[in-house]
């Protein structure tokens, strides 16, 4: 029985053929960002990460041969140019690994639940461990550096209490005034409030060293959207008195020159929209004022409409590489060759 073969179900095509897809991408951006890093606490836990994204591409590669499974053309060497200047600032490289673990933390949790045969729901487990201890140790380096963002402070409760009125719940009616925020509340506006802060400076980067002005716009138009929400996040906070302190330093350089290809800016932006709708879902979900809830859902279709249109461009350029896919039986019936008999 242990010899028999078991065929890697649809689930399981789909989370190997977007782990591939994300590695060979996170490798690239890391590769260059090690070129250039100086700080010597900074640099060990992006060489982690880059060691990590290596890692795992071997062992998808070995996954794909064994299973007769093509592997992706994700992205390569040629995505990248190392020759290019400078760009990005020691502790924004910090940042940025330390949301990306985030973000993987959150992804491979899901893939894991998606995956069926033992080989690779095990991949994917040690890939979230992996994770974990990527998120840990950039954290514990910026808490020692004294520049980790951390989540607004609020008094320690003393005492449970009920909610004794829906009027908790309201929000929408300017006459009334807002109740304070919860502090489940406040934490999922502060975590947006700096995920926009990273794509801000992610579009910045791009929109400057990208050779296409249908990019650069694009990433122009991304950065005003995230710092549109970023002023909706931050006011919120402040109405309650609440304020987000800046990370030094956090930022990039005036480079021009093209550092990454525009299929692999585009695919990366793409993640990362992905990644804040999701936020953003979890947040409205999360939150029990009306308002907050609006404003998650509302801000959340732009975010999808901007998405869009990045799919739109990708696709009139030929950089959107197609998921893995069933075949459509209908047109296979219908255009079969007759049988001879």
């Amino acid at each position: 029985m242990s010899d028999i073969k078991i065929h890697l179900t649809s689930g399981e095509i789909a989370s190997l053929w977007t782990g591939y897809m994300n590695d060979s991408m996170a490798k690239c951006v890391l590769s260059f960002m090690l070129k250039h890093i100086e700080d010597p606490d900074i640099k060990p836990v992006v060489q982690y990460a880059y060691d990590l994204s290596s890692s795992h591409l071997e062992q998808l590669i070995t996954i794909f041969e064994q299973d007769n499974y093509v592997k992706p053309n994700g992205f390569t060497e040629r995505d990248v140019n190392m020759d290019a200047p400078w760009l990005f600032t020691d502790l924004f490289c910090l940042n940025y690994v330390n949301h990306m673990a985030k973000v993987g933390m959150i992804s491979y949790g899901g893939l894991v639940s998606m995956s069926d045969r033992e080989d690779i729901r095990e991949y994917f487990s040690n890939a979230l461990n992996e994770s974990i201890k990527l998120f840990n140790q950039s954290s514990e380096i910026a808490q020692s550096k004294g520049v980790n963002a951390r989540h607004p402070y609020i008094e320690v409760p003393k005492e449970t209490n009920y909610i004794n009125s829906k009027k908790y719940l309201s929000g929408l009616n300017p006459l009334n005034q807002k109740r304070p925020l919860n502090a489940i509340e406040i934490s999922h506006l502060h975590m947006n409030l700096r995920t926009n802060e990273i794509g801000v400076k992610l579009c910045l980067s791009f929109a400057q060293t990208s050779p296409t002005k249908e990019v650069q716009d694009y990433m122009l138009r991304a950065k005003e959207v995230s710092k549109k929400h970023m002023k909706i996040f931050s006011e919120t906070l402040l109405q309650d008195e609440i304020e987000t302190p800046k990370v030094s330093d956090f930022g990039i350089s005036d480079s021009t020159t093209q550092t990454f290809s525009d299929k692999l800016m585009m695919f990366h932006m793409s993640l990362i929209i992905t990644a804040g709708v999701g936020n953003y879902s979890t947040a409205a979900a999360a939150s029990q004022r009306s308002d907050l809830m609006v404003n998650y859902e509302r801000l959340s279709l732009e975010v999808s409409k901007l998405a869009k249109s990045g799919v739109d461009i990708m696709i009139e350029n030929n950089w959107l590489e197609q998921p893995p896919g069933t075949n459509d039986r209908e047109k296979l019936a219908r255009n079969k060759e007759k049988s001879q008999f």
